[in-house]
């Protein structure tokens, strides 16, 4: 399946990273006391530095896992990798929807942030439906509140589209 994911992606490269050593497992989610994720900063480098040969690995992880850890990990991953001005990051949209549904709030934190990066146009709509979930249903003792990170995020959209707009009228 990898192999078939690699070839599909416009930028695959025969040379393809060596993963032996990363297996995407070393995150610790937040607990009482930290309100942040800690991550193997060697591993999240490795990725980061291999900018879009690393893109078929971490698709594949998106893909497959259903380890939250595993999960939060690679969007940490994608977002720095946005940062750094990786391409394609906006062609992983088909595989991160599958997330858009979810409760995790590191995961819809994560999330919110790459889809505030890359405006997708696809990604307004899941972003907006986090919000209304996150309100309809708020969770106690939350160690944070992703709906900040969601809310920039739609924010974003709505300020570059409005610029955009006004800026034709112009």
């Amino acid at each position: 399946m990898l192999q078939q994911i690699c070839h599909s992606y416009p930028y695959y490269n025969s040379k393809t990273i060596n993963r032996s050593q990363y297996n995407l497992t070393s995150c610790i989610l937040p607990q009482q006391g930290r309100n942040f994720c800690i991550f193997d900063k060697e591993e999240v480098d490795y990725f980061v530095k291999q900018r879009e040969k690393a893109l078929p690995v971490l698709t594949d992880v998106l893909i497959r896992s259903n380890n939250e850890p595993q999960i939060v990990e690679t969007l940490h991953i994608i977002n720095k990798m946005a940062d750094n001005g990786t391409k394609g990051i906006d062609k992983l949209y088909p595989y991160l929807s599958r997330f858009n549904n979810t409760t995790s709030p590191n995961i819809q934190t994560y999330l919110a942030g790459i889809y505030r990066k890359t405006q997708v146009p696809d990604g307004f709509g899941p972003l907006v439906q986090m919000l209304i979930q996150n309100s309809l249903q708020p969770k106690q003792n939350q160690l944070f509140d992703p709906n900040e990170e969601i809310g920039g995020a739609v924010l974003s959209y709505i300020s570059d589209r409005f610029r955009k707009n006004t800026t034709n009228r112009n």
